[in-house]
């Protein structure tokens, strides 16, 4: 990994790691919403969906990074963005994807790779299977995440757990949301 990479990965688990104890203290409350998708992301298929919830991830590394955020999901699994905010409504990063890269922008920094695989393993130390999120807020089963099983026995009561047990490190994904 570079320095640069490196720092971006840190200062990033940093902020998220204090969202994550700021949720702790705010955790059931608020309420979610699914709201308009902005005129920021061109409609490219009847598919663009909006969601907003709360989100958790566990990875279980060396050391071990655990994060927390709300986050609103626009798009579709080609292209989309996913916005990352703490529980004070401040954005902690904005994720970006089309068909030719990927973008993490937190502040002034940004680290763009060419997908969005790449990406999120670089800022979270594991591949997360944000396309996926997709198919599995809206209840469906998804066999396009490599290594990872999502529950969706709570679906209704919009709660998903997702966990990848192989390839390490194994990591679980939260998901509460409107559904």
């Amino acid at each position: 990994m570079t320095s640069s990479m490196a720092e971006a990965r840190g200062s990033a688990g940093r902020l998220l790691v204090a969202g994550f104890l700021t949720a702790i203290a705010v955790a059931t409350s608020g309420c979610m919403t699914r709201p308009q998708a902005p005129d920021a992301v061109p409609a490219q298929k009847s598919d663009n969906s909006v969601w907003s919830g709360r989100l958790a991830l566990r990875v279980e590394s060396e050391p071990p990074d655990a994060y927390s955020a709300a986050f609103d999901l626009r798009g579709n699994a080609e292209s989309g963005e996913i916005r990352l905010t703490s529980p004070l409504g401040s954005t902690i990063a904005l994720v970006t994807w089309s068909p030719q890269s990927a973008q993490w922008q937190q502040g002034d920094d940004v680290v763009i790779r060419p997908t969005l695989r790449e990406l999120t393993a670089a800022m979270s130390g594991t591949p997360l299977p944000i396309e996926a999120m997709f198919d599995w807020l809206k209840g469906q089963a998804n066999d396009h995440a490599p290594g990872w099983q999502a529950d969706l026995s709570r679906h209704a009561d919009g709660r998903i757990i997702a966990r990848r047990l192989q390839p390490l490190p194994r990591a679980e994904l939260r998901l509460v949301f409107e559904p």
